[in-house]
């Protein structure tokens, strides 16, 4: 439900310890947008803290939350290694710091940097799984089930999210997700 990476957080601290100002702490506030679908990529970063939704908007304006992504999960690697436009927008569902270098400078470390590599083909792999995963989930269990992980997740996390988030997670109109909250109760 919300995913992390523990390892590449810690490489990205010590890259920030190191690297003397290529890598840079940015924050942004709650409901802040940080990348957006069909947008050059300016700059590529790592969730430091905080949550952050992953979402694609369809040509009628519906949302759909792809995941939400915690500490450690990187953005705008796909973007940069494929050199086109952001698939998804990224925006904050909590206060988020992220790190934060330049296209050039990660391009330089993918060239040279084995470890960084080996994080990389862990987190497509791991994405890969997850999305298989996700997918099977949505057809095997209710959406009264993934709706009661969400609101979990929510708690645990401390942070609110909007019926309207929750919907486009689910894939539901906010209308049927008012229905499930009501026979909830």
């Amino acid at each position: 439900m919300l995913r992390t990476n523990q390892e590449f957080l810690h490489y990205f601290e010590d890259l920030y310890n190191k690297a003397g100002g290529e890598v840079v702490i940015k924050s942004f506030s709650r409901d802040e947008n940080i990348l957006t679908q069909g947008r050059a990529l300016s700059r590529l970063m790592l969730v430091k803290e905080g949550v952050v939704k992953c979402f694609l908007t369809e040509e009628n304006g519906k949302e759909y939350i792809v995941e939400f992504l915690g500490s450690g999960e990187i953005l705008g690697e796909v973007e940069l290694i494929k050199n086109i436009h952001c698939l998804c927008s990224v925006q904050a569902v909590s206060e988020v710091r992220v790190y934060e270098t330049t296209i050039s400078y990660f391009k330089s470390l993918i060239q040279k940097d084995l470890t960084l590599n080996h994080l990389l083909l862990d987190s497509f792999a791991e994405r890969i799984i997850n999305t298989s995963s996700r997918a099977s989930y949505q057809q095997l269990y209710t959406v009264e089930h993934s709706l009661g992980q969400l609101l979990t997740m929510q708690e645990n996390e401390g942070i609110q999210i909007s019926k309207e988030d929750m919907a486009a997670y689910l894939g539901i109109t906010v209308r049927s997700l008012n229905r499930i909250l009501k026979s909830l109760k």
